[in-house]
């Protein structure tokens, strides 16, 4: 009997390994995506020790999404605190002006 190596592209591993966190069990999406089991849990391990996914509270998380989001956060906090600085000056100095 041969082996065959089947290639899988990112995309489906990564599809593969969210399907599998939210199904009822690994085997159960296995059998429903026609991999094998141990393929799909050596996938799910292998997202889960390079934190390209996580579980959290039920919820299928991809890491990298949220590092993106929260940079861009961070961007808009410190950019929100500056004019908040400026028109604070710019109270200070009205409030000058006609007191």
């Amino acid at each position: 009997m041969s082996r065959v190596n089947r290639s899988y592209s990112s995309e489906f591993i990564k599809e593969s390994v969210n399907y599998a966190l939210n199904a009822v069990s690994v085997s159960y999406a296995a059998r429903e995506l026609g991999i094998p089991e141990a393929t799909l849990h050596g996938w799910i391990k292998k997202a889960k020790s390079s934190g390209e996914v996580t579980k959290l509270s039920g919820e299928v998380v991809d890491v990298s999404q949220m590092a993106k989001e929260l940079q861009e956060l961070r961007k808009q906090v410190f950019r929100l605190e500056q004019e908040k600085a400026i028109l604070k000056k710019a109270a200070t100095y009205f409030a000058k002006e006609l007191g």
